[in-house]
């Protein structure tokens, strides 16, 4: 009975690995990002942080598939998210593009990166406590995406309205503001999403396929922003039909 007991606490201790051993893969991305962006090499530098975001997506989905999540799984995973989608893009972003404005660019960038670190601290101390279907504020990965999307949709497509410092850094202190922010984001962790889906969004979840095949710098960059503005967007009409819904009781009161 105890050799039996030993031998379940080895394989337990054994599938504790496979999350952690993804979580830190997205260190190693980060890390490398780290390193391409010194070498300005910065396109190695955003697909490294756009395939760490790959690699957190599926930690969290190992450790519960195998129910092996746990508290230090939690904690590692926040410090591999402040070091990949923290740290690294906002090095990245400043060596790229916010050099020439000094102590303002590297600000932008120290504004961005403790931003995240106070996004996942908040995230930790809320995780049971709210519905999962949604996200406080804006994810950190999503806005690691967003900028490393942004290096390589600039790099690839010559926009010159685009390829300006004042707007690259004036993205890094929206997203740094969003992820503090009390505005919902879609978690997309609803079970329906991935069991129950009608034949057109069938179509049109291969459609976007083939359009990531076919311009992956201007799909990952579309799709980018498009969640990065759906927070807002969502935001403001769910305001504006309350205060519709608001003067509708008023006017009936009367």
């Amino acid at each position: 009975m105890k050799k039996k007991k030993n031998q379940v606490n080895k394989l337990r201790r054994g599938i504790y690995i496979l999350p952690n051993l993804f979580t830190s893969m997205n260190i190693f991305c980060g890390f490398y990002s780290i390193i391409a962006s010194i070498q300005h090499n910065y396109e190695a530098a955003a697909v490294s942080i756009l395939i760490a975001v790959v690699f957190d997506s599926l930690d969290g989905k190992i450790a519960r598939a195998t129910n092996t999540t746990s508290r230090f799984g939690v904690e590692y995973d926040s410090l591999a998210d402040l070091i990949s989608f923290g740290l690294a893009p906002a090095l990245m972003i400043y060596l790229w593009m916010l050099q020439g404005f000094g102590k303002t660019g590297w600000l932008a960038g120290f504004l961005y990166t403790i931003c995240g670190a106070l996004r996942l601290a908040r995230f930790n101390t809320l995780t049971g406590v709210i519905s999962s279907e949604y996200f406080q504020g804006l994810p950190i990965p999503a806005g690691a995406g967003m900028c490393a999307s942004t290096v390589l949709f600039i790099t690839k497509y010559d926009f010159s309205f685009l390829y300006q410092p004042v707007m690259i850094l004036i993205m890094l202190y929206i997203l740094a503001f969003l992820m503090v922010s009390s505005i919902k984001y879609n978690s997309f962790k609803k079970a329906e999403l991935f069991t129950r889906i009608r034949f057109s969004v069938l179509v049109i979840i291969i459609l976007t396929f083939v359009f990531i095949a076919e311009r992956m710098q201007a799909a990952f960059f579309a799709l980018a922003v498009v969640y990065v503005i759906s927070g807002p967007i969502t935001y403001i009409v769910w305001h504006k039909q309350n205060k519709n819904m608001e003067v509708e009781i008023e006017i009936e009161d009367h």
